[in-house]
């Protein structure tokens, strides 16, 4: 098992899986990532289907964050890094509840985590995958771009949900929307404040478009993330360039 392996102690890792009605792939994600990451909390985001039965019945301990209506996947991002911290987690590892990652992968994420236990490490997809949808594909670099325009950084894939977080990195962060682009938002916030963003190529895994679950709606997510991506326009320009400027400086000075 990864879980922790860090022997001076300098990492106490949990896995933290937002999940809204994908009972017929949470079963196997939660499995596979017990194997490899026994410490692990659900957030069951207000499911109206079997998850909540499912879960009680698991053979696999788990910690349960129960809402009791659908928040959003930013809500239940962080209603379970709340709880992480309060089980006395140092980070947390996100994965999605629908299958689309490999669980055997989070070693490579963990690993990375130890030699940089401050930096954010962004499990990293390929974007030309087999079967990755074209829109994807498009919503990603889309995403790429305006983060690169925001923070100056660049990183392969800033719409992954595979992650592993420092979470002294993201306390008091103010967040801006509660709906899924908050990653986006984290990861930006993260680069204002200097924090070391490392990427890690992970593998994806995409079923057959009929086999496909999404609660993707494309107009009215696409005009949050437009709306999202504005706000961040502006804060980077009072706050986030200026900041970076600033650190820029001052690390000359030293």
């Amino acid at each position: 098992m990864t879980p922790n392996p860090d022997p001076a102690g300098r990492m106490r890792l949990c896995a933290v899986v937002p999940t809204y009605n994908n009972a017929g792939t949470l079963e196997d994600v939660l499995m596979r990532t017990y194997r490899v990451l026994p410490d692990i909390i659900v957030v069951n985001d207000g499911s109206t289907d079997d998850t909540q039965r499912r879960l009680a019945a698991s053979p696999i301990p788990v910690t349960v964050v129960e809402l009791a209506e659908n928040r959003g996947k930013g809500y239940a991002l962080r209603e379970g890094f709340r709880k992480a911290r309060a089980c006395g987690y140092t980070h947390a590892l996100t994965i999605d509840s629908d299958g689309q990652h490999y669980p055997e992968d989070i070693p490579l994420l963990a690993q990375e985590a130890l030699l940089h236990p401050e930096a954010f490490i962004i499990g990293s997809r390929p974007l030309k995958n087999k079967n990755m949808p074209q829109a994807n594909t498009f919503a990603n670099k889309f995403s790429n771009f305006w983060f690169r325009l925001q923070t100056g950084c660049s990183l392969p894939d800033t719409q992954t949900g595979f992650r592993l977080y420092p979470l002294s990195g993201i306390r008091g962060t103010r967040w801006l929307t509660s709906r899924y682009e908050a990653e986006l938002e984290l990861l930006v916030f993260a680069a204002w404040q200097g924090a070391e963003l490392r990427p890690v190529t992970v593998r994806v895994f995409y079923p057959d478009k009929e086999h496909r679950i999404s609660h993707f709606r494309p107009t009215a997510d696409f005009l949050r993330i437009s709306l999202l991506n504005t706000a961040l326009c502006f804060g980077a320009v009072i706050y986030g360039w200026p900041r970076k400027l600033f650190r820029r400086i001052r690390n000359r000075k030293q």
